[in-house]
C-alpha cells in the first residue's frame, strides 16, 4: 500500500497563507526587540564601566589629596602603606556604588601589614623595658603612653592591650609586646602613632568590640582574684560604653553603687553586654522570666523604683 501525502483543498491553502504572514510578522518584532535589548545591555555595561572609572577616579583624588597634605606637614609621618586600586574596587562593590559608603568601607579597612624588621621590634621592646626584670611594668607603660601622646586611661590603650593578648593591665612580657606589635605590622612608635585612628575605629566593629569587651574582664582584674573589683569595673564600663553607647550605663553604675557594692562576677559581666544589645531602654522587651543574672534582675527593678522606666 502506498502512502500518499494529502493535498490540501483550496480552503485550507488560503487559510495557511495569512497565517505564514502573521508568524513572519511576529518573528521579525521579535528579532528586532533581541536586538535593541542587546544593544541596551551593551550601552548599559558601557554605562556602568564609565561609571565605575568615574567613581575610582574620584577616590583616588582624595585618597592622592590626603597623601600631599600628609606630605606638606612635617610633623606627621606618611602611612607606611596606601591603599590599592583593587581594594577601591572591592569598597565600592560592597556599597553597591554607594560613593560615601564607599569612602566609609575603604577607610576602615584593615591596612595591609608591612614587613617588620625584628631589630627595630628590639629596640622599640628596650626603650620600655623594666630594668630588673624582663617585662615592661608601670613606669615603662607610663613612658609608652607618653610618647604615643595618649593618656593610660584612653581606651585605645585596652584596644591595643587586646591586641597584644595582655595578662594583665600596666604591663606587658616582652611575648606579649612583640607579638601583639607584630601581629599590627608595627615596629616602631611612629608607625604605632598612625596606626591609632585605625585601632580606636575596631570599637565600631559589634565583633571586635564583644572581643574587647569579654577580654577587658580578664585584663583588668586583679592577679589571682576570679572577679572584676567593683570600682574598677565602673570604670571600664563607663570606658567602654562612651564607644558603644547604652544610654542605661549611669543608672547601672549608680544601682551597682546604691544596691550592690560587691565585686562583679565574669557571667554579670559578660551577661550585661547582651542585655545591653537586646533589651531596649525603655524595658519592653524584657522578660521578667528570662535567663538573667540575678543582679540584672534587681536592677530592673530598681528602675521601676526610681521612676526612670514603667511597668508595662
Amino acid at each position: 500500500m502506498l502512502l500518499t501525502k494529502p493535498v490540501a483543498d483550496q480552503q485550507s491553502v488560503g487559510l495557511l497563507v495569512p497565517c505564514q504572514g502573521v508568524y513572519n510578522i511576529g518573528k521579525n518584532i521579535y528579532i528586532n526587540k533581541t536586538k535593541e535589548k542587546k544593544k541596551k545591555n551593551k550601552k548599559t555595561k558601557e554605562e556602568n564601566k564609565i561609571k565605575t572609572k568615574g567613581h575610582l577616579c574620584f577616590l583616588f583624588h582624595n585618597l592622592q589629596h590626603q597623601k600631599k597634605e600628609t606630605a606638606m606637614d612635617s610633623s606627621k609621618e606618611s602611612a607606611p602603606w596606601f591603599k590599592s586600586e583593587k581594594a577601591a574596587l572591592t569598597a565600592l562593590k560592597a556599597s553597591d556604588w554607594n560613593l560615601e559608603g564607599a569612602f566609609e568601607n575603604f577607610y576602615n579597612q584593615p591596612p595591609a601589614r608591612p614587613l617588620v624588621d625584628p631589630r627595630h621590634l628590639e629596640e622599640f621592646y628596650l626603650k620600655y623595658k623594666d630594668a630588673y626584670s624582663d617585662m615592661i611594668m608601670v613606669d615603662g607603660v607610663s613612658a609608652f603612653c607618653d610618647d604615643l601622646q595618649v593618656d593610660p586611661g584612653d581606651v585605645v590603650m585596652l584596644v591595643i592591650s587586646w591586641h597584644m593578648k595582655a595578662a594583665t593591665m600596666s604591663e606587658f612580657s616582652k611575648q606579649e609586646f612583640s607579638n601583639g606589635l607584630q601581629s599590627i605590622g608595627v615596629d616602631s612608635l611612629d608607625k604605632l602613632k598612625s596606626l591609632l585612628p585605625y585601632l580606636r575605629a575596631e570599637l565600631k566593629d559589634e565583633h571586635k568590640f564583644r572581643e574587647i569587651y569579654n577580654f577587658a574582664f580578664s585584663w583588668a582584674k586583679e592577679k589571682g582574684q576570679k572577679s572584676l573589683a567593683l570600682d574598677t569595673a565602673l570604670g571600664m564600663w563607663q570606658l567602654l560604653f562612651a564607644e558603644r553607647v547604652w544610654p542605661l550605663v549611669d543608672p547601672w553604675c549608680q544601682f551597682l553603687q546604691a544596691k550592690h557594692n560587691k565585686a562583679i562576677s565574669k557571667d554579670t559581666w559578660v551577661q550585661l553586654l547582651d542585655f545591653s544589645r537586646t533589651i531596649v531602654p525603655s524595658l519592653s522587651n524584657y522578660d521578667a522570666e528570662g535567663a538573667w543574672p540575678y543582679l540584672i534582675d534587681e536592677f530592673v527593678e530598681y528602675l521601676r523604683d526610681i521612676g526612670v522606666v514603667h511597668p508595662c
